[in-house]
């Protein structure tokens, strides 16, 4: 089983950026306990600050891989184009965010992915990946 975790822009500061709401924890760091925790899955992490690289990525790996974890940051609230890729590939994508976006910004209680995803998780720190994971582990989606 592959699961391809993909994280969108400023993510690549987690463990630095407002700890507050996204925790102290560098994602590496976290990304390493989750491969310890499901050694008999490939787990693979991509992260990048350009939606069109987070579109290649699930283009990439949404036709080869069993599940995608999608936390498409800033995007997630703007792009049409991320959940037409979601929509294009055969793998099930799940939104995954640290924080609880609807009990944040107004602006961040419109997921303009949400839709093309098979199953959103939000509010749970780190472990709303580990829950994705469990989520594509189970088909519960």
């Amino acid at each position: 089983m592959k699961i391809v975790i993909i994280n969108g822009p400023n993510l690549n500061l987690l463990g630095k950026r407002e700890p507050g709401i996204y925790g102290s924890t560098p994602f590496e760091d976290f990304f390493d306990t989750l491969r310890k925790e499901y050694p008999a899955v490939e787990l693979e992490y991509r992260q990048s600050n350009h939606e069109g690289t987070l579109i290649d990525w699930i283009q990439q790996y949404g036709f080869e891989c069993d599940g995608i974890l999608l936390n498409a940051g800033g995007y997630t609230h703007t792009s049409i184009a991320l959940g037409d890729a979601i929509r294009a590939v055969t793998a099930p994508v799940i939104e995954v965010h640290i924080s609880d976006i609807y009990q944040r910004e107004s602006f961040r209680h419109v997921s303009m992915i949400k839709e093309a995803c098979v199953k959103s998780i939000v509010g749970h720190g780190l472990d709303s990946y580990r829950r994705g994971i469990e989520a594509i582990l189970h088909h519960d989606f």
